[in-house]
């Protein structure tokens, strides 16, 4: 494995926990935002992996996961959609007291389970094995 590719790793598990600490104090926009950010590694630690290069700089996960010839299950892959475009209005907010509203406790929760099944999915791939 790439030393690249277990930096992606080590930040993907440093913003899931940064994910749970917001769902905790209840800071939901920032939730979604860090779960979009830990699927966005996770493709980027594949990226490297496939291409043998530094990953581009790209936040859309959609193109991540194809670049990455990432397989998930088509649920998985529709909450991939789903937090790709969440992840664009919660980085750039036209209206927070919206965006606040359309995120409370039980949907970044809901997101935040399904970014751990997304993200696990991803981590079968054998090319993330040592």
């Amino acid at each position: 494995m790439r030393k690249d590719t277990e930096n992606w790793l080590n930040m993907v598990e440093y913003d899931l926990t940064t994910a749970r600490q917001m769902l905790k104090t209840g800071r939901y926009v920032y939730v979604i935002f860090m779960c979009h950010l830990a699927i966005e590694k996770t493709c980027k630690a594949i990226v490297c992996e496939e291409t043998g290069k530094v990953p581009p700089k790209t936040h859309d996960l959609i193109y991540l996961i194809g670049l990455g010839k990432i397989k998930l299950p088509s649920d998985l892959l529709d909450f991939v959609g789903i937090i790709n475009n969440a992840g664009i209005v919660t980085r750039y907010p036209e209206d927070l007291a919206e965006l606040i509203h359309n995120y409370p406790e039980d949907i970044a929760n809901k997101y935040l389970n399904k970014t751990l099944e997304v993200i696990e999915c991803i981590k079968q791939d054998p090319r993330l094995k040592k």
